[in-house]
């Protein structure tokens, strides 16, 4: 066994544990849904009716109108279609979105996205996004007013709004609601909503009395439970925001939960919450200074969660006029091309950071556009991804030509390299003395053939953070039973590949090391494969662990996406061939089919050896 062999199977080992090892720990059954509907009434209560922001020195949230009792003792619902059916409502109907918004509060907390299921059935149901708050998944966006006195009467959450009658929310057809306070102050809340996305929320006050009033207009987002999570350390899921100067700040859930209340200042930016593949936010007019807040209330297990902001400059309405405040809002999936489209569109900072790239985003990011670029020409993902392996193959070619160029050297001196090791093998400073001589004398470089694993693994990180985070590959498929690149393999040997009505990942405390598909299976054996390139180590030990290694990574990767898995498969299969043929042109005698020929034939005891 040559140093520069060993050098290269413990890259492999150390790199890849590194980074993906706690994927074990990590991909078990994620958090329960909680069964919370005496929590809810509970969440009920503590939404007064105004919002808590993070004001402006002077202005009074207290001074938003009264809440009646009966206002306040908001019936709960068992399921988010009956508390849906429960308020008056106007549709929302675009190609992307279908909902309604919410006549009490003007709230936006009825939306479901139309191009996105539960599954791969398209018959599945949508993905809901938003719903009202006396659900048992309450999750909405409300805009209003914060005044500037305690004399001014403004709408809260429970004030009802009127609308035109048959009016709808689309494309073309904008929604136009209105409140009158009974004291000089007519609000008007227009909300538009583009094909995609988007929602733009013009908010006009007119002043009929006799004095100015000052007025600061605020946004919130409202979560009363807490999401599954992927709870995956590569992946932020929670409150999240870009504060100005602060660029992005995120939270989780238990941040919030043990802080109550974290409050920032920004001059542009925006916040709201993320999950694994879908975003709502709310952006301020770009260049207008706001005041932040992330906060939790309620007690521990069913805090409510909220951000907003409000702006810092009020806006004066005086005597005998009127203004507005616009402000905007984002409700849908994190698709990168529609993201882009708006933070270049409309100028928001940083929109971009929704998606959760990572630190390494100078190298997911291009991974991504090469990827979706190969689906624009080729129509699958899969197809993508296998092309990308032959191209990042084809950029790193030199390097790996030169790394197999010294193991075949090194294959050439093995005999040299094992009288040394015989001869000076009770003195071991000697013999690595004797080994650096050799390596200097025939130009090798012994940790060379490291090279082309370590090369890999930015590839590796990169292209499984794409699979991991970007909607686009979610429930796209390859070829045969591979339908969702994003999932795991849904293939099984431990029951036959599906002819035993059992499901072996259920099992306790072992189901997890249960899902062991098709793909994961061809990974293992062109890994084990690549290994018998190069003769067994002669050290019984090292035989061994080497032998496990294929084992270890098939099981690692069972539960990985499917795509990666197809592109670790690759990327061995063409490396085997890449490697074969560099060695055999550089005059080592690469006996593959003899390699794996002998890992089937019993080794004899040493004693029966002896004894003959």
């Amino acid at each position: 066994m040559t140093n520069e062999q060993r050098n290269m199977f413990i890259a492999i080992g150390l790199s890849l544990i590194v980074v993906f090892g706690w994927q074990f720990f990590l991909v078990n059954p994620q958090m329960e849904e909680m069964a919370r509907q005496a929590e809810i009434a509970a969440q009920q209560s503590e939404d007064s009716g105004a919002a808590d922001v993070n004001v402006p020195e002077g202005a009074a949230v207290e001074g938003s109108a009264e809440v009646s009792a009966a206002q306040q003792d908001t019936q709960t619902f068992d399921n988010r279609e009956q508390a849906i059916a429960s308020q008056p409502r106007i549709e929302i109907s675009t190609a992307a979105l279908s909902g309604s918004v919410n006549l009490v509060g003007g709230r936006i907390d009825d939306l479901s996205l139309n191009d996105y299921h539960e599954t791969v059935d398209p018959a599945s149901p949508k993905i809901n996004l938003l719903a009202p708050a006396n659900s048992p998944v309450g999750y909405y966006v409300e805009q209003g007013w914060v005044a500037s006195g305690s004399d001014v009467n403004v709408p809260t959450s429970r004030t009802e709004w009127t609308a035109e009658p048959g009016a709808v929310l689309s494309e073309e057809s904008p929604l136009t609601l209105t409140w009158d306070n009974g004291e000089g102050l007519n609000f008007t809340r227009t909300i538009e909503v583009d094909e995609n996305f988007l929602f733009t929320v013009t908010q006009s006050v007119e002043n009929t009395g006799a004095g100015d009033v000052a007025l600061f207009p605020y946004s919130r987002i409202v979560r009363q439970y807490i999401p599954q999570l992927a709870n995956f350390f590569i992946l932020h899921e929670g409150p999240i925001g870009v504060m100005g100067e602060n660029n992005l700040v995120e939270y989780s859930y238990g941040d919030l939960a043990e802080d109550r209340q974290i409050d920032h200042d920004a001059s542009q930016g925006w916040l709201g919450f993320v999950d694994k593949y879908w975003a709502t936010a709310v952006m301020p007019e770009p260049g207008t200074g706001f005041s932040a807040r992330f906060s939790a209330r309620g007690t521990e297990g069913s805090e409510i969660y909220e951000t907003n902001f409000v702006r810092q400059a009020p806006l004066v309405v005086p005597a005998g006029g009127s203004a507005s405040s616009r402000s905007y809002v984002y409700a849908g999936a994190k698709v990168e091309s529609v993201i882009d489209s708006y933070e270049q569109g409309y100028g928001f900072n940083h929109l971009e950071l929704l998606i959760d790239w990572g630190w390494f985003h100078f190298i997911t990011k291009p991974m991504f556009y090469l990827i979706r670029w190969l689906y624009e020409i080729l129509g699958n993902f899969g197809l993508a991804i296998l092309a990308v392996t032959v191209i990042v193959k084809a950029v790193f070619f030199p390097l790996a030509n030169r790394s197999y160029a010294s193991m075949a050297n090194m294959r050439k001196v093995q005999p040299e390299m094992k009288e040394i090791q015989e001869r000076y093998k009770d003195d071991r400073a000697e013999q690595q003395k004797q080994m650096m001589e050799l390596y200097q004398r025939e130009k090798i470089n012994p940790i060379s053939g490291c090279w082309p694993v370590l090369i890999q693994i930015p590839v590796f990180f990169a292209l499984y953070k794409v699979l991991f985070v970007s909607i686009e590959m979610r429930h796209a498929p390859f070829f045969g039973w591979i339908q969702d690149l994003a999932a795991a393999d849904p293939t099984n040997v431990f029951n036959l590949f599906g002819l035993l009505p059992y499901d072996p990942t259920a099992l306790p405390l072992l189901g997890a090391f249960l899902a062991i598909g098709v793909w994961p299976l061809i990974m293992g054996i062109t890994m084990w494969v690549q290994m018998r390139l190069n003769p067994p180590p002669t050290d019984p030990t090292q035989a061994m662990i080497f032998g496990l290694m294929p084992i270890l990574f098939t099981f690692m990767l069972g539960t990985f996406p499917a795509g990666l898995v197809i592109y670790w498969a690759w990327n061995n299969f063409l490396s085997i061939i890449q490697q074969w043929v560099i060695m055999k042109r550089h005059g080592a005698d690469v006996n593959l089919f003899g390699n794996i020929m002998s890992s089937f034939k019993r080794t004899k005891p040493a004693e029966d050896k002896a004894g003959k």
